[in-house]
C-alpha cells in the first residue's frame, strides 16, 4: 500500500517531465550549433554591476567589454576577468536596458524607446556634458535589445511588449539608418517575427518572447533573441524566421539581459545578479 501511494505521489512529476521529453538535463538544455550553453566561462562583476543589462564589443574586438546597469545612467569598461571598471555619466538614474556601438558613436536604449548617443572616444571622459536624446521615435511599448550593423550604418530594436504586438501574436522590430556627418536617426523601416506557433505550443507566454537582448552571428547573418520572462535563446534566419529554440537552465542563466559576439566567434550573455547571486557575464567559446 505504501509503494502504491508513492506511485501516486511521483505521478505527477512524471507526467510534467514526459511532457517536456523526459530526458538528462544536458539534453533538455539544448545550444546553438558550436556552442555548448551549459558549459561557460564565468566572470562575475563588482557590486556596480550588480544589475548588469547590455554588453558591447567596438569592431568585435574583445580586450574591454563595455556595459550599463538598468539604473544608473553610466557607461563601464573593463577587461575580460578584470573587475577593475571605469565609467563615464551619459545620464540620470533610469531605466537603461541595452547598448550597441556603431562604429565610433555609442547609442543606449531606454525601456522607454529613448536613444542617447555620444561618441566612443568620450568613454574616457568623468561625465558627458553634450549627449544626444532621441525621443518618441518609437511607437509606444516597452524596449530591451538593440544592435548596431557597422556595414550599413543602421540599429535594430526589437519591442518587448506592445498591446498590438500581442494582439497580433508577433514581435515587431524598427530599423534606423545613422548618419555620422549629420548625426540624424533617420526611420527606415520595420519588420515582425511571426510568434503565432510559439504561443500555441506553449514554447512561449502568451505575452509574447518578450526579447531582453539581440544580436547577430557575423558569419551567417542568424539573430540571436534572448528573452529573460522565458529563459530562451531563440535563433532566427536573417529574414526573421524561427530557425532553433533554446531552453536556459536557470542555475546558468539568473537573469539574461545582455548578447554578443565577438571576433573570434565567441559568445557572451551577462545575466543580472540578486541578492543571492552577482552579476556576471558568461563567455562560451565556439567549438571548431
Amino acid at each position: 500500500m505504501k509503494q502504491f501511494y508513492k506511485n501516486i505521489l511521483y505521478l505527477p512529476l512524471f507526467v510534467l517531465l514526459s511532457s517536456y521529453g523526459c530526458k538528462p538535463s544536458a539534453q533538455v538544455f539544448t545550444s546553438p550549433k558550436g556552442y555548448d550553453l551549459n558549459n561557460p566561462e564565468k566572470f562575475n562583476m563588482p557590486e556596480s554591476l550588480l544589475e548588469i543589462s547590455g554588453i558591447a564589443f567596438h569592431h568585435l574586438k574583445s580586450d574591454t567589454i563595455y556595459s550599463i546597469q538598468d539604473e544608473d545612467g553610466r557607461l563601464f569598461r573593463q577587461g575580460w576577468k578584470s573587475k577593475k571598471q571605469k565609467h563615464v555619466v551619459f545620464g540620470k538614474k533610469g531605466d537603461y536596458e541595452d547598448l550597441a556601438i556603431l562604429n565610433e558613436t555609442v547609442f543606449i536604449l531606454k525601456s522607454n524607446g529613448t536613444f542617447y548617443e555620444f561618441p566612443l572616444s568620450d568613454a574616457t571622459k568623468d561625465e558627458l556634458k553634450d549627449v544626444k536624446e532621441w525621443k518618441k521615435i518609437l511607437p509606444m511599448g516597452e524596449y530591451e535589445s538593440l544592435y548596431a550593423n557597422d556595414q550599413t550604418n543602421q540599429l535594430y530594436v526589437l519591442c518587448k511588449n506592445s498591446k498590438e504586438d500581442k494582439r497580433a501574436e508577433i514581435m515587431s522590430g524598427f530599423i534606423f539608418t545613422y548618419d555620422p556627418t549629420t548625426h540624424q536617426l533617420i526611420s527606415s523601416g520595420k519588420f515582425s517575427m511571426d510568434l503565432s506557433k510559439l504561443i500555441e505550443n506553449e514554447t512561449i507566454l502568451r505575452t509574447g518572447l518578450k526579447a531582453s537582448a539581440l544580436t547577430r552571428d557575423p558569419h551567417t547573418g542568424e539573430w540571436y533573441i534572448l528573452s529573460a520572462v522565458n529563459k530562451l535563446l531563440v535563433v532566427a534566419t536573417p529574414d526573421w524566421k524561427v530557425k532553433s529554440i533554446h531552453r536556459l537552465n536557470s542555475s546558468i542563466f539568473n537573469q539574461p539581459e545582455g548578447l554578443a559576439f565577438d571576433e573570434d566567434m565567441n559568445l557572451y550573455i551577462s545575466n543580472e545578479g540578486d541578492e543571492l547571486t552577482s552579476g556576471n557575464i558568461l563567455k562560451f567559446k565556439i567549438k571548431l
